[in-house]
Formats: structure tokens, C-alpha cells, sequence
């Protein structure tokens, strides 16, 4: 069987196969086929490519078909068949576009199916444009993971029912708030109450970090009002899997008030299959004062600018 496409015909009516076809593809035909042309090798040879069909006419919707569209029982030695093949255009058409856009779509972030394989609310690929967009929650909501607009490196917030907080499930001592984290959706902020022996840890897997790219790691706080006990500096500190330890001090009476502030706690640089987790901590209990006042939303890990 040879196969040609419609603008292969010309107008040449010399074949023997000139009897006036109505053409298929009319403008006013909403639902057009695609026509098949089945020849033996001999009859191409005999009449040439260019004479074997001429297309005439213009058909509308509902016009009645020509002899060469109605079905033939014997043909007569010479003609060709000309078959209608049923609108599976469309369906090719649709999967070309859908293998098209699949071909187009950029490669996945760094370690994107492993961090996400957890969350069955979505498919992979839903996962993907949000991971590029808002971001994603994962872990029920304890953690959200986005790609940097600009670097495309992997990005991580840490919220504070994913972090450990000694004393946080006693109302006494520290309460849970909502806090919106975008326009529609909201996560829960742990707020200090009174306590005199402050301590949170944060846990992150440094393999999900983008290899060789350098990370600012921050505690994101406020000091609310009425704020006491915050004389004494809080410490800071970042362990990584091997054993190296970065600790620094911050001093949080010097601090604005009711405003959101990073507290950095270091700096990170994953190298091509590095693997372990990192600690990330905030503690006070030293100084021995009561402290209130603090409001927690995470641990944001994001490139450093």
C-alpha cells in the first residue's frame, strides 16, 4: 500500500481513474476524514504520481457522497480504491500534542520523586508544576518544599509541628496558632508562652539539597508583646552528619517587636551523594529566665542570595 498526502494529487485528468471525486477535506466539512490511496507498484508506473486522482467540487455537510466515496463491490481493473479511514486523526493528534508537551517539560528537580513519594494526593506530574509554583506540603503539612525561581534549587520550610520543642504540648507553656502561609492556605505557628528552658530542633535530609549549591539556614520568629526574658542570647546551631557543629548567638533584646525575622543558624553545601541529616536547633536554658513572647513559624532552608 503507498500512502500519499492530499496536496500529492494534482488536477491532472489524463489516468484512467479521472471520474470527478468530490474532495473530502472542504472547507465546510467539519469533520473530515483522511483518505488512503491503495495502488500497485505496476499502476503508479503505468500512470504516474501526479495523474492518478483529480479533486473537484466543494461538499457541505450532508451532500450526498460521489461514486469513488461509496463502496464498490468489484472495482474495475485499474482504478484505485479510495478508503476512508474513520476521525482516529483526532485521537493521534491528541496523543502527538500530549507526547509533545511531555518532551518539553523540563527535567525534574533534584531528588523530586524521592522527596515526594510519600503524597498520593497527586500525580507525579501535578506535583511537579506545583513544586515550580506555590510549592508542596508534605508530611501532613509539617513541611513544604518549592523549587527557587531563580537558581531552581530545591527549597524547604520546616513548620513547627515537624520540629521538636520541648514542653510544646503543654498549653502551659507554649500554644498553637493558625497562621496563613499563602492567601488559601494556612499552617500552625507555635507561640511561647512561659518558659525557662528553651529548645527546638529541626531535622533535614541533606541529600534532598540541590548538590554544590551554598544554603542560608534561618529560624523565621517574631517577638511578640508582651516580650520578657530575652536577656540572656539564644544559641544557634547546625550539625552536619559528619560531626561538623556551626553554633552562633543571637541577641533577641535588641530585636524589633512584632515583625518577622530570620535567626540564622548556618550555612550548608551538599556534595553529589552526600547523604544524612542535619540538625538545625535553637536553646536557651542556661541564664535561668523565664522567657515569653516568641512566636515560631519554621525553619526556612533556601540559596543563599
Amino acid at each position: 500500500m503507498v500512502t500519499f498526502p492530499l496536496h500529492f494529487f494534482s488536477r491532472n485528468r489524463k489516468a484512467a481513474a479521472s471520474e470527478e471525486l468530490v474532495h473530502p477535506l472542504s472547507p465546510t466539512c467539519s469533520s473530515a476524514p483522511i483518505y488512503i490511496c491503495r495502488w500497485s507498484s505496476a499502476e503508479l508506473s503505468s500512470h504516474g504520481a501526479q495523474g492518478i486522482f483529480s479533486w473537484s467540487g466543494r461538499r457541505d455537510m450532508g451532500a450526498s457522497p460521489s461514486r469513488h466515496e461509496t463502496s464498490s463491490d468489484s472495482p474495475r481493473a485499474g482504478e484505485g480504491r479510495a478508503v476512508a479511514v474513520a476521525a482516529s486523526s483526532a485521537a493521534s493528534g491528541t496523543g502527538s500534542n500530549s507526547n509533545q508537551a511531555q518532551s518539553k517539560r523540563a527535567p525534574a528537580p533534584h531528588m523530586f520523586h524521592e522527596i515526594v513519594a510519600q503524597e498520593k494526593a497527586a500525580t507525579a506530574a501535578e506535583l511537579e508544576d506545583q513544586v515550580h509554583g506555590a510549592g508542596i506540603y508534605l508530611a501532613g503539612k509539617t513541611k513544604k518544599y518549592w523549587v527557587h525561581e531563580k537558581t531552581r534549587c530545591n527549597c524547604f520550610m520546616l513548620f513547627p509541628r515537624g520540629l521538636s520543642i520541648t514542653w510544646s504540648e503543654d498549653p502551659r507553656y507554649w500554644s498553637w496558632h493558625p497562621l496563613k502561609e499563602t492567601s488559601d492556605s494556612e499552617v500552625e505557628a507555635a507561640s511561647l508562652q512561659n518558659v525557662c528552658w528553651l529548645e527546638i530542633h529541626g531535622k533535614l535530609e541533606l541529600s534532598h539539597l540541590t548538590p554544590g549549591v551554598s544554603y542560608d539556614v534561618a529560624f523565621e520568629v517574631m517577638l511578640t508583646e508582651p516580650a520578657y526574658g530575652w536577656t540572656a542570647p539564644v544559641n544557634l546551631r547546625l550539625k552536619l552528619p559528619d560531626g561538623t557543629v556551626q553554633e552562633r548567638k543571637e541577641k533577641m533584646q535588641e530585636r524589633p517587636r512584632n515583625q518577622w525575622m530570620e535567626l540564622k543558624a548556618g550555612e550548608l553545601k551538599a556534595q553529589p551523594g552526600q547523604k544524612g541529616e542535619v540538625e538545625i536547633s535553637l536553646f536557651e536554658y542556661d541564664g535561668g529566665q523565664w522567657k515569653r513572647g516568641l512566636l515560631v513559624k519554621g525553619i526556612k532552608v533556601v540559596p543563599k542570595e
